[in-house]
C-alpha cells in the first residue's frame, strides 16, 4: 500500500513525500487504515518497522480535522516514552513530518535546561513530547495541564513495566480526560499481558494489530554466535573489526564498567570507540550520537539504555559483547541494524556466563541463533593491553583505602570510624594514652587467650552487700519529700 491511498492531508502528505516515504510498512498497512479514522489500536512489531510514523501521520491527521477547544495554552496531543535517547528521536521525525503543518512540537526530558523547557512548555505547545519523571514534575507545579488532550500514543508500552515506569505512567494518565473522549495508540514490540491489561484499562475498546508475531527479530539481519571463554572475547573482538572491515558498529556490553574497559582497549588498538550508559551527561550523550551518526565515530559503546527508540541508518553490524540476562534486550539490540528494509548482521559472543543466556533466547525468538567456530586466525594476540580503571564506589572496609572519604555507603562518615577492622591511622580521641602505655608483645595472643582478656574487660555488675540489703529491706518505704 501507498501512502497516497490513504486518506491523509495535503500538509501531512508533503513532509512524507520530503522523508523518502512512498510505500507503508507492515504495522503501517495495518494500523493506520483504524488509526486514521480516530480507532484506539494497540499495535506490535518489530523494533524499526515504522511505528513512530504511524502514530506521527495519525495524530497530525487528527488534529488538523477538527479545532482546537481546550485552553490556549494547553497541549493537543501527548506522547508518553521511557527513554530520552527515543524522545529526541520521535521529536526529530516529528519536526520532519510535520514540517507543514504549523504545529508547535516540544521535546520534555531530563538531563538538559530545566527552566527552558520549563518556559517552552508554558508558552504553549500542540504536541508534547516527553518521559514521565520531567512531564510530572511540571505538572505538579501546574506549569500546563493535561485536560484537554485530543490523542495520546504510549510508545514502547513494555519498556515502561521493565524500567519502573508503570506509577508515573498511570498518574499521567488518571489526570487526562476521559478515554472515549480522546484517541489512544499504544505501540510495543511485545503485547504481553501487563501491557494488554493497561490498554484495556486506559483505551477505548482498542483494535489489536500484530505484524510477524512468530519470527520476533527482523528478517534482513544475519545471525552468528560465537563460543569463546572470556579472555578470548577481545582477541575475537579485534580480529572481526580487522578482517570485516566494520564502518559503524553498535557493541553492546551489560556493565557500565566493562564499557570503560573495553573502549580504553579499543582506543589503545586504533578502534576509536565511545561509551554511553545511563549515567553518561545527556548533553554528552548527544554528541556521541550525532558523531556515530554521522560517521565521525565509527564505534559505539552502550549498554542497554541504547538497545531501544535510537534509529541510525546504516549501522552494519551489532556486536554482542555480553549476551544479555533479558532476552527481550537481545530483539531491541539487533534491531538496531537492519531497519527499515535495510540488511545487516548481529555477532554474540557466548562466554562462560553467556552460555547460560542462549536458551532462553532462542526459546524467545522462537529461532535457532546459527553457530560458528572462530579459526585460530581470527584471533589477534598482539594487541596493546591496558588495565581496568580503578573502581571509585567500593565502600571503606571493602577494598578501600583507610580513611578515604565520599565512598559509596560512607558518606559523611569521618576516616577510620564505624567500621570494625578499618585499620584507621589516627585512633579514637581517649585511645591514644591506651594504646601506648600497652605493650606491643602484648597484642599477640592465642584464641584462647584472646577470649579470656575480653572477658576480664567486660565490666561487671557489683551485687549491694548482704548487710546492707537486709538494712534496706525491713525499713519501710518512705514517700519521697518534697
Amino acid at each position: 500500500m501507498k501512502f497516497t491511498e490513504l486518506q491523509i492531508p495535503a500538509e501531512v502528505q508533503k513532509g512524507i513525500d520530503e522523508t523518502g516515504f512512498t510505500q507503508c510498512t507492515p504495522i503501517q498497512e495495518k494500523a493506520l487504515p483504524l488509526a486514521l479514522t480516530g480507532k484506539d489500536v494497540a499495535g506490535q512489531a518489530q523494533t524499526g518497522t515504522g511505528k513512530t510514523a504511524t502514530f506521527l501521520i495519525s495524530i497530525f491527521t487528527k488534529l488538523l480535522s477538527q479545532a482546537k477547544t481546550g485552553g490556549e495554552h494547553h497541549p493537543r496531543a501527548l506522547i508518553l516514552a521511557p527513554t530520552r535517547e527515543l524522545v529526541v528521536q520521535i521529536e526529530k521525525d516529528a519536526q520532519a513530518l510535520g514540517k507543514y503543518t504549523g504545529f508547535n512540537i516540544q521535546a520534555i526530558y531530563g538531563g538538559v535546561d530545566y527552566m527552558k523547557q520549563r518556559d517552552a512548555l508554558k508558552a504553549g505547545a500542540d504536541i508534547v513530547i516527553g518521559t514521565p519523571g520531567r512531564l510530572i514534575d511540571y505538572l505538579k507545579q501546574k506549569v500546563y495541564s493535561v485536560k484537554d488532550v485530543e490523542a495520546l500514543v504510549i510508545d514502547e508500552a513494555d519498556r515502561m513495566f521493565d524500567m519502573g515506569f508503570i506509577a508515573d505512567l498511570r498518574f499521567i494518565l488518571r489526570r487526562l480526560p476521559p478515554y472515549d473522549k480522546r484517541q489512544n495508540l499504544l505501540f510495543s514490540a511485545t503485547l504481553n499481558t501487563r501491557v494488554m491489561e493497561l490498554a484495556y484499562e486506559f483505551m477505548n475498546m482498542p483494535e489489536k494489530v500484530s505484524v510477524t508475531p512468530e519470527q520476533m527479530t527482523a528478517e534482513r539481519v544475519e545471525q552468528v554466535l560465537y563460543h569463546v571463554s572470556r579472555k578470548e572475547k577481545f582477541p575475537l573482538l579485534l580480529g572481526l573489526l580487522r578482517k570485516m572491515g566494520m564502518e559503524r558498529t553498535m557493541i553492546f556490553v551489560n556493565t557500565k564498567r566493562e564499557a570503560e574497559y573495553l573502549q580504553d582497549r579499543l582506543n589503545a588498538n586504533e578502534f576509536p570507540g565511545k561509551v554511553i550508559s545511563g549515567d553518561v551527561e545527556q548533553r554528552k550523550r548527544m554528541k556521541i550520537l550525532a558523531d556515530f551518526k554521522d560517521g565521525t565515530l565509527p564505534i559505539m559503546i552502550a549498554t542497554d539504555v541504547a538497545s531501544r527508540g535510537i534509529h541510525i541508518e546504516g549501522v552494519s553490524h551489532v556486536i554482542n559483547y555480553d549476551l544479555p540476562q533479558d532476552c527481550e534486550d537481545y530483539v531491541h539490540r539487533i534491531g538496531r541494524t537492519a531497519r527499515a528494509g535495510a540488511e545487516g548482521m548481529a555477532i554474540s559472543f557466548a562466554d562462560e556466563d553467556g552460555a547460560f543466556y542462549i536458551e532462553p533466547i532462542e526459546d524467545f525468538i522462537k529461532q535457532k541463533i546459527p553457530t560458528e567456530w572462530a579459526e585460530d586466525d581470527m584471533f589477534v594476540h598482539d594487541y596493546k593491553r591496558t588495565k581496568p580503571r580503578p573502581r571509585t564506589e567500593l565502600p571503606h572496609g571493602r577494598g578501600g583505602k583507610p580513611g578515604d572519604r565520599g565512598r559509596s555507603g560512607d558518606k559523611g562518615r569521618p576516616a577510620g570510624r564505624g567500621r570494625s577492622g578499618s585499620g584507621s591511622s589516627k585512633p579514637a580521641a581517649g585511645e591514644k594514652k591506651v594504646a601506648a602505655e600497652k605493650p606491643a608483645t602484648e597484642t599477640v595472643a592465642t584464641a584462647g587467650e584472646g577470649t579470656e582478656a575480653a572477658k576480664r574487660k567486660r565490666p561487671r555488675r557489683r551485687k549491694p552487700k548482704k548487710a546492707a540489703e537486709g538494712t534496706e529491706s525491713n525499713q519501710p518505704s518512705q514517700p519521697d519529700q518534697p
